[in-house]
This record gives C-alpha cells, structure tokens and sequence, in this order.
C-alpha cells in the first residue's frame, strides 16, 4: 500500500502541519520532559503519522517493542483499558537506555466514557513510566480531566497545492502518467484527507493513467460515492433502498456506523439542502445515541428512517 509505503518517518518530513511540527520536535529534544500529547484533527492530517515519528525517534531502533499502538474505535471498553493498556503500562523495563513506554489510541474519542475514566486513572499512576499519544478527530469528545493531563496539538486539513504536490512526487517515482487536473479532482473528491488521496492515487494508476476521467470512474465506485447515495435515497423518501445501500458499505466496503456518520456529514455539506439545520441535528442525535452505548445497526437503521420521513413530511 502507498499509504504505508510513503509514510514519513520523521516530523520534520510531515507536510503542511507548519503551526505543529516545530513545536513536536523541540518537544522531543528532551524526551524525559516530554508530556502526554493529544492530537485532534480531520482524518488523513498527518496525526497518526506524527505519533509514530516520535516513538521512533524517541525509542529509536527498538521503537516496536517499547510501544503499544490501538485502534480505540475498535477496542473503545473499558476491558481492553484494564487489560491490554493497563498491563502494557505496568512494566518498568528501562534497558536500551528507554526513558518510557509509549502508548499510541488511534481514534481515542471512540472510547466509552467509563473506558476514558479508566484510562486517566492509568495516566496518573504510571506517568513516570509510560506516556500517551491520544489520537482524535474532535477533542471535544475526550474527557476535561483527560485533556488537561495533556498536551493538545491541532492538525488541519491539507491545502490543494501540498496535495498535488505531493501526489506528484508519488506519481513520478511510481512512473505513472499523470496530469495536474486529475491531481486536483483527487484533492477535491478527498476534500483534504491526505490518506484517502494517496488510496485513490493507487486505485485511479491502475487504469493506466491519473486524468480527470480515470479519477471520475475511481470516486464513482468509492465508498465516500456510496454514502452519498444512501443519503440521497433516504432524502427522497425511499427508506427501504437506502436502508439497502448502507447494508451494502457496512458488510462489503466494512464501513462502521460511526464512520458513516462522520463522512454523511461531509457529504450533507457538499449539497444544497433546504432543511439543512434540521439534518445535521439528526446526525447529532444518532451520533450521541452510539457513542452512549446504543445498538448502532437499529440506530442507523432510525436515522435513515428519520431523514426518510422529513420527505414525506414536506410533500
């Protein structure tokens, strides 16, 4: 994957995060004074990236052994803080000269709020020995006793020059035909996600050439494509089809209903929609209702209905 294959391995080669970056490495000139950080931000800005280039720096060689990297949204209980976090944290091992461990959440603000109490009991005790990267697309989400424990740093979304310049480099040392239009249509389509850009880069090579019409055929059969449809057959009133559609991203595209929920927002921004207000409020409360422990399947099964029903209402 390109993704993985062109991931920088230091901070100073992450791009545009220039209100950061700088910050982080003077951080990490003296890693014993170093705090627990909490990065927030858009998906695809360089977060996870950044915390990887730390623990390497920081770690050096042996950066794999001393750290414990989790996807939060999938391992959100509090059994996986009590277990898997808590035993990882409880070593004291200080060989190879390793001034801590490192424990990296992706997508800490899927955790559950018992899970995010349990965790900040664990950041008390074993702050002489362990330091966290909390990684999370709204802060907002994370506990105030959590955030202030932390360092918060904020990444932006990539502007279109730093993408296409980017994918440029790419699309050069891969030796794929390639024209700045198609280039841009990626930026657009990815609106700023860096990764999702370098996947569809990837996906669009492979019809032989990155033009705006390969990259036209590339979005139409992605799933960010699909989301826009199942909102669109929900605001026409035509619950059972959009209902449909959904069962379609979450069993062969594997898109979870929390996912869901962050890319349809994207997309009801991107249309002209009268009631606009009323939509976003409805994501809001479905959103509130999964993050509470609700079953996500029916909870997503309402929402379409909700949306469906607000069609009816106005004919």
């Amino acid at each position: 994957m390109w993704v993985e294959k062109y991931r920088p391995k230091k901070l100073e080669d992450i791009i545009n995060q220039k209100s950061v970056i700088p910050k982080l490495i003077n951080i990490i000139k003296n890693p014993e004074r170093m705090p627990n950080l909490l990065f927030s931000g858009p998906p695809g800005t360089g977060k996870t990236t950044a915390a990887i280039c730390i623990a390497y720096t920081v770690l050096g060689e042996y950066w794999k052994d001393y750290t414990l990297e989790l996807n939060a949204s999938d391992e959100r209980g509090i059994n996986t803080v009590r277990n898997r976090i808590k035993t990882f944290a409880s070593y004291t091992d200080r060989r190879n000269n390793i001034p801590f461990r490192i424990i990296i959440l992706d997508e800490c603000d899927e955790m559950t709020n018992d899970a995010q109490s349990a965790l900040r009991r664990i950041m008390e005790e074993r702050s002489s020995f362990v330091r966290f990267i909390l990684v999370a697309n709204y802060s907002s989400k994370i506990i105030e006793p959590i955030q202030s424990r932390c360092a918060i740093f904020r990444f932006s979304r990539f502007e279109e020059k730093d993408v296409v310049e980017h994918l440029s480099k790419i699309s050069n040392i891969e030796k794929i035909n390639f024209t700045e239009n198609g280039l841009k249509n990626i930026w657009d389509t990815c609106n700023g996600d860096m990764r999702r850009a370098i996947n569809m880069l990837q996906a669009t090579s492979s019809l032989g050439s990155v033009d705006e019409q390969s990259v036209l055929k590339t979005s139409e059969i992605s799933y960010i494509n699909i989301v826009s449809k199942v909102l669109d057959l929900a605001l026409a009133g035509k619950f059972i089809e959009s209902k449909n559609k959904f069962m379609e991203l979450k069993h062969v595209y594997g898109m979870s209903e929390q996912d869901f929920l962050k890319y349809a927002n994207e997309e009801l921004s991107k249309k002209s929609i009268d009631n606009i207000e009323k939509l976003i409020e409805i994501l809001a409360k479905y959103d509130y209702r999964i993050i509470v422990g609700a079953n996500p399947e029916i909870q997503l099964d309402a929402l379409l209905a909700e949306i469906s029903a607000l069609n009816n209402e106005n004919n």
